[in-house]
């Protein structure tokens, strides 16, 4: 189980470009608190500016809460080694994000590899019949060989789907995945999200369309840094 208890984030103009006016801090989450259940899907929604990617980020780990907990199977994320964290960052937790920040120089299979390249080692037979197989899951196994810009916006999606289940993550992050997507197009990564949750995954979404976040077991709704 994921679990944030009273979570506080606040950026300066230093941090993100903004601040609240005067020069004093933004408080972007003001103690919000969350559990996210093994298979669960859950939605989060809310205006811009309600907190909901920032809340997405600490939930992911990707960024530190000022004050607050986050906890993954018992284990205290906010008190955990940068070592720890990398490890759960390579494993059990995956982000996909509103661009799908493929790299344009690789092909979609080897883009789909990238969590495997780190340091100087090869990629095993093994990693890449497992990356096969994710562009299999997600229904592009005959694109492997293509560059990014040889797919269309909703392919481009769906390798970074399968780039982040490479490594058999148990939690998905999603942030805004279909915010720069067609109508059709993000049904049709929504529909392979559902895919996902099926097969056992949790799923934790942010999103800004209340038809894909009425998909999920569960909407959280947000506003001014708070659940509502």
């Amino acid at each position: 189980m994921l679990q944030a208890v009273n979570v506080t984030k606040s950026f300066t103009q230093a941090d993100s470009g903004a601040d609240s006016g005067d020069g004093a801090p933004t408080q972007a989450l003001k103690g919000v608190s969350l559990s996210v259940a093994p298979g669960e899907f859950v939605s989060i929604v809310g205006r811009s500016g309600s907190g909901k990617s920032t809340f997405l980020s600490v939930l992911s780990t990707l960024l530190k809460p000022d004050s607050g907990t986050l906890a993954y199977n018992g284990q205290d994320l906010t008190t955990a080694s940068e070592a720890e964290i990398d490890a759960l960052r390579h494993g059990d937790f995956a982000v996909i994000f509103q661009f799908h920040y493929l790299l344009p120089y690789l092909t979609a299979l080897e883009n789909t590899l990238l969590p495997f390249m780190r340091g100087l080692r090869p990629v095993s037979g093994a990693q890449r019949r497992r990356a096969q197989e994710c562009l299999e899951r997600v229904g592009l196994v005959d694109k492997g060989h293509r560059l990014p810009g040889q797919l269309s916006g909703g392919e481009q999606q769906r390798v970074a789907i399968a780039r982040a289940l490479v490594k058999d993550a148990r939690i998905l992050f999603a942030d805004e995945p279909t915010g720069s997507l067609d109508s059709a197009t993000g049904a049709t990564v929504m529909e392979l999200l559902g895919q996902i949750h099926a097969d056992g995954l949790s799923v934790v979404m942010v999103t800004h369309n209340e038809q894909y976040a009425g998909l999920a077991d569960r909407v959280v709704r947000m506003a001014d840094g708070l659940v509502v």
